[in-house]
């Protein structure tokens, strides 16, 4: 995609402090980072959490940047650059960004989903709606982006905003209609998501996590709650009213409100009628259905789809059709068989308290009742300590056998962060507790302690296909090892 425009064609004088150098230069791309800077690109210099833009000016400058935007005009620059000094960086590459692509978000139906857990599954899920319904659809998730059928590599849950409105653009110009996207709440809290026009916004639940990142759990609700409260009121906002923090998402939006629920009386209501390893029974809005995933979370998850589409303009029945042959998103809650072997593998991507406790509650609810469940768990390095205790504990507390291992231990040594693990468990609990910190070993040992019909849930990283240690992603895929486990004790 080709793309190049002058400087006052995306940047609106009302924005500047003072402009240095003339306003028709031509800009042939956006960057925010210094080292991928080439001649003639635009330069954000964006003050961050961890680092500072300033402090990379000169490199983007040696690079060939052409402009130069920056809160403090505190360096040496040629005549040939022209430096745009602005009140807030953050906010300004977001502007030029839409204004560079062609406001590409105005063109598509652009729904965003956000909450702690089941962002992935219900994006995925209104991508494989949508596309069976035989549309082009965009999929932005943690898992993957998509244009149509084709993959494009995810490295952040929400990319940010200069390759957002490149990627949107993209899908505008491949003939998506629809998008569906996750909204996490560092996107929000850093304006990735600024200045981009959304029809809707789902909120799943909340529960505690990032707490490394946003330091109080009343933070954290803040920025998701942003995400609705910057909806315009021509768009819809679908919260789970089941969660008590549902109503408070739409305290300020201007969107249409509309509510889903279980247990509540709501717009969009459903009932379980079964729940088993082989799928759910819903009743949803006086219609019974059956669907392919597994467990009550899912059921939030199948109605948020539902009412999406149905808001959309879609017709209720058609889209339950459409939803029953469905299998969801990889790595959450994905069952893992060999022909022969009776133990039974799930690999889900549950990393925190609250979505740990959904998977192994759920395996609780649809096991037999000889059935035991051998759980492989572990946290990440150099992020939310506070959670690792809990994670533990609720391993221990809801499966028969827990193996602590590694999870991405990144800079972390992976025995320290099991220790932590261990600190939150009882005398009593640890004598179903084992500690391998080696993750192959972990699961290996997990299957081979396993009986007859047991479950083995391998926890923490789903869709991964690695493992972040001391800097370097080094391959592994818990799926093909754990496949391979069971294989082998065939």
């Amino acid at each position: 995609m080709t793309q190049e425009k002058k400087l006052f064609e995306i940047l609106d004088d009302n924005l500047l402090i003072r402009l240095i150098g003339q306003d028709d230069v031509k800009v042939k791309s956006l960057q925010i980072d210094s080292r991928k800077v080439n001649s003639g690109d635009a330069y954000f210099a964006i003050k961050g959490h961890i680092s500072d833009g300033h402090d990379f000016i000169e490199s983007a400058i040696e690079n060939g940047a052409g402009v130069i935007f920056c809160e403090d005009v505190n360096f040496e620059y040629p005549s040939t650059v022209t430096v745009a000094q602005v009140q807030s960086v953050r906010d300004v590459v977001a502007h030029c960004a839409a204004k560079f692509y062609d406001h590409p978000s105005e063109d598509l139906e652009l729904v965003g989903i956000t909450g702690t857990n089941g962002k992935t599954t219900v994006a995925t899920l209104l991508w494989q709606l949508f596309t069976s319904m035989g549309y082009k659809v965009g999929l932005i998730s943690t898992v993957e982006n998509k244009i149509g059928n084709k993959i494009i590599p995810s490295t952040h849950t929400t990319p940010d905003v200069i390759s957002l409105n490149k990627l949107l653009a993209h899908m505008k110009e491949e003939g998506c209609v629809y998008v569906f996207m996750e909204v996490s709440s560092h996107a929000v809290d850093q304006k990735r998501i600024k200045d981009v026009d959304y029809v809707g916004g789902v909120f799943t639940n909340m529960s505690h996590d990032h707490l490394d990142y946003h330091k109080t759990f009343k933070e954290y609700i803040w920025a998701k709650k942003k995400f609705f409260d910057a909806l315009p009121s021509d768009a819809f906002a679908l919260v789970n009213v089941d969660d008590k923090r549902g109503e408070v998402m739409v305290q300020n939006t201007d969107a249409e409100k509309l509510t889903y629920a279980l247990k509540r009386g709501a717009d969009y209501r459903a009932k379980i009628l079964s729940n088993s390893v082989e799928g759910l029974q819903l009743r949803i809005d006086g219609h019974e259905a059956h669907f392919r995933l597994v467990g009550e979370f899912n059921a939030y998850n199948i109605l948020s789809v539902y009412g999406t589409a149905v808001k959309l303009g879609f017709d209720p029945i058609e889209v339950l059709q459409h939803l029953s042959n469905i299998s969801g998103a990889e790595g959450r809650f994905e069952n893992i068989k060999v022909e022969g072997v009776s133990k039974i593998g799930i690999v889900d991507y549950a990393h925190t308290p609250d979505a740990l406790e959904n998977v192994l509650n759920t395996i609780t609810k649809v096991k037999s009742t000889k059935s035991k469940i051998v759980t492989v768990v572990g946290c990440g390095g150099d992020r939310d300590a506070a959670k690792r205790p809990k994670m533990a504990r609720i391993a221990a507390h809801l499966s028969d056998t827990i193996i602590l291992t590694s999870d991405n231990p990144r800079t972390e040594d992976p025995e320290m962060i099991l220790n932590d693990m261990e600190s939150g468990l009882a005398s009593e609990m640890k004598k179903g507790m084992i500690r391998i910190s080696d993750r192959k070993q972990a699961i290996k040992t997990a299957v081979m302690i396993a009986g007859p019909n047991d479950i083995i849930l391998v926890a923490g990283k789903g869709h991964e296909k690695y493992q972040e240690i001391n800097g370097e992603k080094f391959p592994f895929d818990d799926k093909k090892v754990l496949l391979t486990a069971l294989s082998e004790s065939a």
